[in-house]
């Protein structure tokens, strides 16, 4: 008898295996859109020389300092408007139809970057990419956050940024090396082939029980190793009152549970964008060319997105165990350091320091640092926390909300980048990109609550 209850345990074990497995491998097929995120994000940065040279030019004439900005900061746009498509879709004709509307939107970008003829070509090519990236992103974090498993939640949330990270890393490391047109080639093929992956996931079963497709989302759920879960999830939807689209909006501001994911997931991304994550990357070549580094602009770009990557690995590794918390509180701090040291380089610059000749490594080695503690926890763990938040009805509106905000602060930043180091200097811009890290910490220590181990009804309990 025990012998026979042993075999059944040892069966039990090897099908939740089986089942996190297919977890893991739906995340991966929805992360292959995140290569084209990190991809579309990083573009800007090796593409703007391309532009404002006569040399592998596909425009009449080169860029202006103008230009360049807009090539730079108009992904905003479109990554503004995206989040609500998904939004206004994903409880409408569900989230799976979501993220393959933004995977086609991705396609077309790619396309108009292989057929180039002019600079409003270029202007309509980083818009669209915002749209597919606004879609994915929010789609992604949407998506995993409902079919994860409690445990593995966090692990998978903050998958989809270590792969968005590898795509910017792929453009850093190819494309000063390929011609205009063929840069549009790699990531069209790799847009091809995340759509055509898109349509062998299943539809999340959030989607079904609140259309009250119990059967559907049953399988769903016995399909990711979640069966115990189904008696929770179809009560969620049986307990609660159907709500018109107006109400679902007004229920973010309405309801304090709502209310306070609003504000933490806001305030997150928002710190994220005025550390100068975004400027850096964008205009990643164009600084270390500004501060005169003795390592030259693309290999340093190359090494940063290396240290990305690597540096990435470590929220997976701990949030599950140590939790999202202190994880950020390390990173925002060494974020502040590191920032402010690269302060005082261009300080030295300003001033027409000696010392400049003995430290022209030091940007590199700043924004390595940088990079590093960043990508460990304040770039990675805000993504798991913006999928755990809001109530179901509202968790599509609500995350594309905080993320369009976000993006907002983003999009003003890096169209004012250049303005503000003619105005400020590189020093004091670089200050202020890390006092804003210290305001980040106090922010987090603070008020964010820890969600480690806690499901999502748990969550939304627990901040009412």
């Amino acid at each position: 008898m025990e012998d026979r209850k042993y075999i059944y345990q040892e069966i039990g074990k090897l099908k939740m295996g089986m089942n996190l497995k297919y977890q893991i491998l739906i995340v991966a097929c929805l992360n292959i859109g995140q290569i084209i995120v990190g991809y579309s994000v990083g573009w800007s940065a090796p593409i703007i020389p391309k532009l404002q040279n006569s040399t592998d030019n596909p425009l009449p004439e080169p860029i202006t300092d103008l230009e360049a900005s807009w090539v730079g900061s108009l992904l905003y746009i479109g990554a503004m408007v995206g989040p609500y498509v998904t939004s206004i879709l994903a409880n409408l004709v569900g989230r799976k139809p979501c993220l393959i509307i933004g995977g086609l939107l991705n396609i077309i970008s790619y396309v108009l970057v292989i057929t180039t003829k002019n600079v409003l070509m270029v202007y309509a090519i980083r818009i669209i990419s915002g749209l597919g990236m606004g879609i994915t992103t929010v789609g992604n974090i949407v998506y995993i956050g409902e079919i994860a498993s409690t445990h593995i939640r966090g692990i998978l949330l903050t998958s989809t940024s270590i792969i968005g990270i590898s795509g910017t890393l792929l453009v850093y490391a190819v494309v000063p090396y390929v011609t205009y047109v063929a840069t549009g080639y790699i990531a069209l093929v790799i847009a091809v082939l995340h759509v055509v992956g898109l349509f062998f996931v299943p539809e999340s079963p959030v989607y079904y029980a609140m259309k009250e497709k119990e059967i559907k989302a049953t399988k769903v759920l016995n399909l990711l190793g979640r069966s115990d879960d189904t008696t929770r999830i179809l009560d969620t939807f049986k307990k609660q009152e159907q709500t018109t689209k107006l109400q679902d909006w007004l229920e973010i501001f309405t309801i304090k549970s709502n209310r306070i994911s609003l504000i933490l997931t806001f305030m997150l991304g928002a710190f994220q964008q005025t550390s100068g994550v975004a400027v850096v990357l964008f205009f990643a070549t164009t600084i270390f060319g500004l501060a005169g580094s003795s390592v030259e602009p693309h290999i340093a770009t190359i090494i940063i997105g290396v240290t990305r990557l690597v540096s990435s690995l470590i929220a997976p590794t701990f949030i599950d165990r140590s939790g999202r918390k202190i994880l950020l509180l390390i990173s925002m701090a060494a974020c502040a350091i590191s920032l402010s040291v690269l302060g005082i380089y261009f300080y030295l610059d300003r001033i027409g320091s000696p010392a400049l000749q003995s430290i022209g490594w030091l940007p590199m080695v700043a924004l390595i640092v940088y990079f590093f503690c960043y990508e460990a926890g304040f770039g990675t763990i805000p993504n798991a926390i913006v999928g755990e938040m809001f109530r179901i009805n509202v968790r599509s509106n609500g995350s594309a909300l905080a993320i369009t905000m976000t993006w907002l602060v983003g999009f003003a930043l890096t169209t004012s980048f250049n303005s503000m180091v003619d105005t400020l200097g590189g020093d004091v811009t670089f200050w202020l990109f890390g006092g804003s890290c210290i305001f980040a910490f106090l922010f987090t220590f603070f008020f964010l609550p820890e969600t480690k181990g806690k499901t999502l009804n748990e969550i939304q309990e627990m901040l009412s």
